[in-house]
C-alpha cells in the first residue's frame, strides 16, 4: 500500500472522486455521479455529471425532470436510459422517504433504486468521511485477486474478504488507490507491470501477458521484468499486526502532507480530510 501511495501522486484522479473534491463532499453528488459511472468512462461520467447537476442541483430539481429529459442530459453514458430512470426514482424516494437528504446508512442507501454495495460504500466514503468502510469496484476486484490479496468471484465476495486481509487505516483509501493504479498501470490485459511500484510484490495472478513500459528505463522499479510473470511468487505484501498497521497510517498521512497542489493535490486533500474526520472510530466491515 505504501508503494502503491507513492506511486499514484501526478496521476489523474477518478471521475467520482474530482467530482466529490469539487462538490466539497457533498453526498448528493456523489451518489448520482457513482450511479452514473458504472461501466462507463471517466471523462464520459465528469461531462454527464456537469451537464445533470448545471439542471437540476438539487434532489427536489433532478426528480421534477421527465426520465427522457434526464437521459438526454446524461447520454452517452453505458445503459443512459435505466440510469436515467433509475436517478428520478433515487431522487423522489430522497424526497418522501428522507427529507432530500442523502442517508448516512448502508442499510438506508441500499433501498435507493440503483444503489448497491459499490455506490453505498463510495458515498460513504466520500459523502459522510467514513473509515469504516471498503468500496469494491471492478478495478479493486481484480487487483485484489491478481495480487493475491484475496481469492474470489464477485465485488461483494471480494469486499468482505478485505475486510479481514488489509488493516482497517486503509480501509477508505483502497478504492482510490486501486482505481487509480487500474486505469493507469494495472489494466485489465496487458498491464504495464515494467512500470509497476509493487511488481516486486504481486503475484501477478491471472497475467499471461504483459504491457510494454512507459517509464525511461533508468526510471523503471527496481528488480522488475517486464518479460514473463514471476513463478511461484506469493508474497503480498500485507502484514496485519499492529507495528505494521500503525507505520502505514502514518505514512498514509506524510503521503498527503506531501500532496502537490494539482490534480494529485486534489486526492491528497480529500485523503486528508478522511484521515482527520475518522480518527478514533473503530471498524464497521460495511455491514
Amino acid at each position: 500500500m505504501r508503494g502503491m501511495a507513492r506511486a499514484i501522486t501526478g496521476l489523474e484522479l477518478p471521475a467520482v472522486e474530482k467530482i466529490a473534491e469539487e462538490a466539497r463532499e457533498d453526498a448528493f453528488r456523489v451518489l448520482i455521479a457513482t450511479v452514473l459511472s458504472a461501466r462507463t468512462q471517466d471523462a464520459t461520467t465528469a461531462a454527464a455529471s456537469a451537464r445533470l447537476f448545471r439542471k437540476a442541483p438539487t434532489a427536489r430539481r433532478m426528480a421534477a425532470l421527465s426520465v427522457p429529459a434526464i437521459a438526454r442530459l446524461v447520454y452517452p453514458v453505458s445503459f443512459y436510459r435505466t440510469k436515467a430512470r433509475h436517478v428520478k426514482a433515487a431522487c423522489e424516494a430522497l424526497l418522501e422517504r428522507f427529507g432530500g437528504s442523502v442517508p448516512g446508512t448502508m442499510e438506508e442507501l441500499l433501498t435507493l433504486p440503483g444503489v448497491g454495495r459499490k455506490t453505498a460504500n463510495l458515498v460513504l466514503i466520500l459523502g459522510f468521511k467514513s473509515l469504516r468502510n471498503i468500496c469494491v469496484d471492478i478495478h479493486v476486484h481484480r487487483i485484489s485477486n491478481r495480487l493475491g490479496w484475496v481469492e474470489t468471484r464477485t465485488p461483494d465476495e471480494t469486499e468482505q474478504a478485505l475486510y479481514e486481509r488489509v488493516p482497517a487505516r486503509w480501509w477508505p483509501y483502497i478504492n482510490l488507490y486501486l482505481v487509480t493504479w487500474g486505469q493507469n498501470v494495472c489494466r485489465p490485459t496487458h498491464p504495464r507491470c515494467g512500470d509497476c511500484a509493487v511488481a516486486v510484490r504481486c503475484p501477478r495472478m491471472g497475467v499471461t501477458q504483459i504491457g510494454r513500459s512507459r517509464a525511461p528505463r533508468g526510471r523503471r522499479p527496481t528488480g522488475v521484468s517486464s518479460a514473463q510473470p514471476p513463478a511461484g511468487h506469493a508474497h503480498t505484501g500485507l502484514e496485519p499486526t499492529a507495528k505494521h498497521c500503525t507505520e502505514e497510517n502514518e505514512h498514509a498521512q506524510t503521503v498527503v502532507r506531501r500532496r502537490p497542489v494539482d490534480g494529485a493535490g486534489m486526492l491528497g486533500r480529500a485523503a486528508g480530510r478522511r484521515v482527520r474526520a475518522g480518527a478514533g472510530t473503530g471498524p464497521h466491515r460495511g455491514d
